[in-house]
């Protein structure tokens, strides 16, 4: 990486996590554009040069999460079965995430209807992910239609999950949801 990509690389950094602390302190819409660029020590322009909108902060900053999901999958021996190896690393990395860091963040994602929304079509594209993850492990073209249905069900089950610990307002790790939400899906395999 040249030493600008790393200067755009941080710069990056900083204004997502300037955000993300203004989002937790101020909520999502009681912060500003112009609130974030001048706790980054940006111009406004430079804002734009960046990121589109507050939306995509949040979504970047889940992203960076998701990627290093995939990342690790792509280590997984394929003679582990597909949906055991996701729903291990998925119960994994929640577990990674401080209760008041995950808590705060699901705030944020369900205080604005827009972020919702996104939120949303996020999971829709991280399905497709997801499966391009598992084509790239388990490589066999006849196992194609059922690697699809693994991703489009522990997706699910993730969802169910966060709906879930949202709703309980955190009340235990986002893991131990998770891993109930899978033992459910087993339970009626």
């Amino acid at each position: 990486m040249s030493l600008r990509e790393q200067k755009q690389r941080e710069t990056r950094l900083r204004i997502a996590e300037t955000a993300m602390g203004l989002f937790l302190e101020h909520g999502y819409d009681g912060t500003t554009l112009d609130a974030i660029a001048a706790a980054a020590r940006i111009s406004r322009r430079t804002f734009f040069s960046y990121y589109k909108s507050k939306e995509d902060i949040v979504l970047a900053w889940q992203e960076a999460a998701w990627q290093a999901i995939w990342d690790e999958l792509r280590t997984v021996s394929p003679d582990q079965p597909p949906l055991e190896a996701v729903r291990d690393l998925l119960i994994k990395h929640a577990a990674r995430y401080e209760a008041d860091e995950l808590k705060a963040t699901d705030r944020v994602m369900r205080s604005n209807e827009t972020l919702m929304a996104r939120k949303q079509a996020a999971f829709a594209m991280q399905e497709e992910a997801l499966y391009g993850v598992l084509c790239e492990v388990w490589r066999q073209p006849h196992r194609r239609p059922s690697l699809r249905i693994v991703a489009m069900v522990a997706l699910g089950t993730l969802r169910l999950a966060i709906k879930e610990y949202g709703e309980q307002d955190g009340a235990r790790p986002a893991s131990s949801y998770l891993q109930e939400a899978f033992a459910q899906l087993e339970a009626e395999i």
